[in-house]
């Protein structure tokens, strides 16, 4: 298994359980006790951890999401609060989910190690949104809110990687979502208005996007062996099966 299969790989599950703390009930009960809308939470969470800048930084390093919608959502969680606040609230929350979902998990100190030694082997050049995030400081956690952190973390570090790679490819932000797995709607609750391109001339270009998104993000699995890079899939598979037992 190469670094760029390995990314592969890992995609779903990296993409999966290092997003899941966001969708949480409780995460978003802390958006409302912090007195914020849903969509103002959600930008300025991500968004928060380059500080507090200005909308049009955000929306350059979000990438996928249109510019007015993290205007929008950053002006108004800018009025209520810092952003960088809201993003430590934001990584607290995901140490608690981790806390709460992984601390079960029979191979837990073996999945934070693997993860962690990717997510520090990372080069962080062109993926700001992921160096901001790795420079957070870390709350404290119990078992499994460091494994939580580091699957977000890998998450960004993909999520990243992708906004790369769709512009290499020619891609428009608005097009490259359109020519993903959620296509238009998609496109609408990531703030995007119509008319919309049509998809079958973005596919081989998505799929060359594809391609250098595992270049890029495998480019962090080479500190694995070979074996290694095996281990930590299976770890992923299982702690996705431990988390969603039900598919």
């Amino acid at each position: 298994m190469t670094p760029d299969q390995a990314a592969a790989a890992a995609k779903a599950h990296v993409l999966r359980l290092g997003g899941a703390f966001a969708e949480d009930p409780l995460t978003l009960q802390r958006a409302r006790r912090l007195g914020l809308s849903g969509w103002a939470y959600y930008v300025a969470a991500r968004g928060g951890a380059l500080g507090d800048v200005r909308a049009d930084t955000v929306a350059a390093a979000l990438g996928f999401i249109a510019p007015d919608a993290v205007s929008d959502g950053w002006d108004a969680a800018a009025s209520v609060m810092p952003p960088s606040r809201i993003a430590a609230e934001h990584l607290a929350e995901c140490a608690r989910w981790g806390a709460e979902r992984l601390s079960t998990f029979p191979r837990l100190n073996r999945l934070t190690e693997l993860c962690q030694r990717v997510v520090l082997s990372a080069d962080q050049a062109g993926l700001p949104l992921f160096a901001a995030w790795r420079a957070m400081p870390l709350p404290e956690h119990r078992p499994g809110g460091r494994a939580a952190m580091l699957l977000h973390l890998l998450r960004e570090h993909r999520n990243a990687a992708h906004l790369i790679a769709a512009r290499v490819s020619g891609l428009s932000p608005l097009e490259a979502v359109i020519a993903g797995p959620e296509g238009e709607a998609g496109a609408v609750a990531y703030g995007w208005q119509p008319p919309y391109p049509k998809v079958p001339p973005l596919v081989r270009r998505r799929l060359w996007a594809d391609a250098v998104t595992d270049r890029i993000a495998g480019q962090a699995y080479e500190v694995l062996t070979l074996a290694e890079r095996a281990e930590l899939l299976g770890l992923l598979t299982s702690a996705t099966v431990l988390v969603w037992p039900e598919e």
